[in-house]
């Protein structure tokens, strides 16, 4: 056994397939998780893709939203939050990803806001990276959004997300 695994490391090696152990790889795609990076990010998300993600349980494609996002929604999450979400964890975990698409009222994309959980990035935030793309994909803010966080505390005791609950309901509203 050990000599089998010994050639499969070295074949990995060979190929220019190995990853550092610090690395975390998402279950979706078998790739590295992006760094805080909105580029990064959307191409990750691409690549995953993030269509083929679950929408967030309980909402259907093109629900009813509110500005910033827009008239119409459709919020797809990676495996990570999923199992989170439907666990009810109270809490998403890191590498957690949010993508919400964003409609006019005519069922024209607008654009994308994205959540993404990096440990480490802003403990004061729930670890939160935001991103907001055009609908062609061009960045059109990221990081430690002001407007994101200033909105998005107002939920803070549902790890910033007004989407549905994350923990256990807290309220009716959701």
């Amino acid at each position: 056994m050990k000599k089998i695994f010994s050639s499969v490391v070295l074949i990995l090696f060979a190929f220019g397939s190995a990853m550092a152990i610090h690395e975390t790889k998402s279950a979706e795609t078998q790739a590295v998780m992006p760094p805080a990076d909105a580029a990064k990010l959307y191409d990750y998300i691409k690549q995953a893709p993030y269509k083929s993600w679950q929408m967030w349980p309980g909402k259907k494609k093109l629900y009813k939203g509110t500005e910033p996002h827009g008239a119409l929604l459709t919020t797809y999450v990676n495996e990570t939050a999923l199992k989170a979400i439907k666990s009810k964890a109270g809490i998403l975990p890191d590498g957690s990803i949010i993508v919400k698409e964003n409609y006019d009222q005519k069922k024209k994309l607008k654009a994308l806001s994205v959540m993404y959980k990096i440990k480490g990035f802003s403990p004061d935030t729930g670890d939160w990276f935001w991103a907001r793309y055009s609908s062609d994909g061009k960045v059109e803010a990221e990081g430690k959004v002001k407007g994101c966080i200033d909105c998005h505390s107002k939920k803070k005791e549902n790890d910033y997300i007004f989407t549905g609950p994350i923990g256990k309901p807290q309220s009716p509203g959701y």
